[in-house]
């Protein structure tokens, strides 16, 4: 059974995606930013925006039934690679339990604002 979850960013209807997809025991979170989407406002820092990002992942995932600990890839997006070291000990903390598979890739974001944007898969537990 496939089910979509909202974070009700405006991203997500202006472009026409989900935050989240549910299907089965998978959990597939789109690439979020560190928006706070109540406020539509966005920290400066990428280490604000890295807690901001996961914060928002972790919403997604507890509204699927699924957590930070049950992650098994991410994909870390920077504009700037040299940045990425900074967001280190918070993805340390966050990912302790799941210790996924991921990738890092420096590319272009949407905002010029955005210092990063992360996507995760997860899969569900018992």
């Amino acid at each position: 059974m496939r089910r979509h979850i909202t974070s009700g960013s405006t991203f997500e209807e202006q472009i026409g995606y989900s935050r989240a997809v549910v299907d089965g025991e998978w959990v597939f979170v789109s690439g979020t930013t560190g928006f706070d989407y109540a406020t539509m406002t966005l920290p400066e820092t990428i280490e604000e925006q890295t807690e901001r990002c996961l914060a928002n992942i972790a919403a997604a995932l507890e509204e699927a039934g699924s957590s930070l600990d049950d992650v098994v890839r991410v994909h870390y997006l920077v504009p700037v690679a040299e940045e990425f070291e900074r967001c280190w000990p918070a993805l340390r903390e966050a990912f302790a339990v799941a210790r996924p598979a991921a990738t890092m890739m420096s590319v272009a974001l949407l905002d010029p604002r955005m210092r990063i944007e992360i996507e995760v898969t997860a899969r569900k537990r018992g």
